[in-house]
């Protein structure tokens, strides 16, 4: 099924969303906490790549390389290169990010994998992984089948677009967690920070909902194994 909607056209709001979600997040960890830092005595500065790291990263990156099948109109080899690349870069930045996490609560004495956010995030990104495992062996290298890849095909779009929903939601969970630990120790609940957080939340989630509109809509002309309409 597709909409009866251009793919391109989606696509430029989500690349506005994408913008707007970077620039959110980065004025929010420089401009109110203080900046991004990989040693530091303030360790609330490691913790901030996390947020950076896992928005531009795992989210806005990772939804490029989604809509980039539907969107570029280039040969399907080329696609293919691009989708596998954003998502790796995707990838290798959402452990980054993860792996902050887990510097700033072992430099801080905090407890590890006690949210329900943290652990959505690791089985995200376990299956984000395995989903680009699995890609790049049915479909680049050494590739399956024709069989293989042609059955694989509609599962691997599902499940890609499942895992990616399943951050935007973890995503937002991650803003309602730390804005909670923020406003619990003191913060405005009603100033220009939480205002901020609450707003990047909702770009993230609108980013996340142009992405499934663009994969659902029209494509430029298909070929082989292309990534067809759901």
């Amino acid at each position: 099924m597709a909409l009866g909607v251009k793919a391109v056209a989606f696509s430029y709001v989500t690349h506005v969303l994408g913008i707007a979600g970077a620039v959110l997040v980065l004025v929010w960890c420089i401009h109110f906490r203080g900046g991004l830092a990989w040693e530091a005595s303030n360790k609330s500065l490691i913790f901030n790549i996390h947020p950076v790291l896992m928005l531009i990263g795992l989210i806005i990156i990772g939804g490029e390389a989604i809509i980039s099948y539907k969107t570029l109109s280039l040969r399907k080899e080329v696609k293919k290169l691009i989708h596998l690349v954003l998502h790796a870069v995707a990838l290798i930045l959402g452990i980054i990010g993860i792996y902050t996490a887990f510097k700033y609560h072992n430099e801080s004495n905090i407890a590890n994998l006690y949210s329900l956010h943290s652990w959505l995030g690791i089985g995200i990104i376990v299956l984000y992984g395995i989903q680009w495992i699995y890609g790049f062996l049915i479909f680049f290298y050494p590739g399956g089948t024709t069989t293989i890849r042609s059955d694989s095909l509609p599962w691997h779009v599902v499940f890609g677009l499942f895992v990616y929903l399943l951050a935007i939601g973890n995503a937002a969970l991650g803003y309602l967690e730390k804005l909670t630990f923020l406003e619990n120790s003191g913060l405005a609940k009603y100033g220009s920070e939480a205002f901020l957080v609450n707003f990047t939340a909702v770009v993230t989630v609108l980013f996340g909902t142009f992405v499934v509109l663009t994969v659902l809509s029209q494509g430029p002309a298909e070929d082989d194994y292309s990534y067809s309409a759901i």
